[in-house]
């Protein structure tokens, strides 16, 4: 049997707690996880995609069964390339609900071959969201509840030199 293999897109500008809870998850119904931060051209982020690709291999150290890389594109495309039998995709709130429909219905029209796989964040970190979290960085708050000490370190950095 071949391996299953998942691709896990994101922009993941920084990397929360709640990014953590889902990749966890995800290797117990995968073989392998793959994280793949997504380039937006038009979008300029906090963090470079070097700089989250780091962040994001050193909070999965535990996990030998994914791996981190950085892709611009389609992620059906990425998926197809990596032999990914799905996406995962993160559902928080109902309002997540209808533009991750558009997603998956979207993707499901450019490769019907790939699944995609919602799954639903831990208590915790159901209002959890990067944005949220530069917001409190911003304002010097407290981030030992969002994201790991690493992270919250850069983000320290990163808010003082703005």
């Amino acid at each position: 049997m071949s391996e299953r293999i998942a691709i896990y897109p994101g922009s993941f500008d920084p990397p929360t707690l709640g990014h953590l809870d889902l990749i966890e998850r995800a290797v117990n119904i995968f073989d392998h996880v793959i994280v793949a931060v997504s380039i937006n051209r038009e979008k300029s982020g906090l963090f470079s995609v070097e700089e989250r690709v780091e962040m994001l291999q050193e909070l999965l150290t535990h996990l030998p069964q994914v791996s981190v890389e950085h892709f611009l594109g389609l992620t059906v495309d990425l998926a197809r390339q990596r032999d990914a039998v799905a996406l995962i995709r993160g559902l928080r709130v109902a309002s997540d609900f209808e533009f991750e429909l558009t997603m998956a219905i979207n993707n499901h029209k450019l490769a019907p071959e790939i699944e995609t796989v919602n799954l639903m964040p831990s208590e915790p970190y159901l209002f959890l969201s990067s944005r949220l979290v530069k917001e409190i960085a911003a304002f010097n708050g407290t981030l030992s509840h969002f994201v790991s000490p690493s992270v919250e370190r850069r983000l320290k950095e990163k808010c003082k030199s703005e």
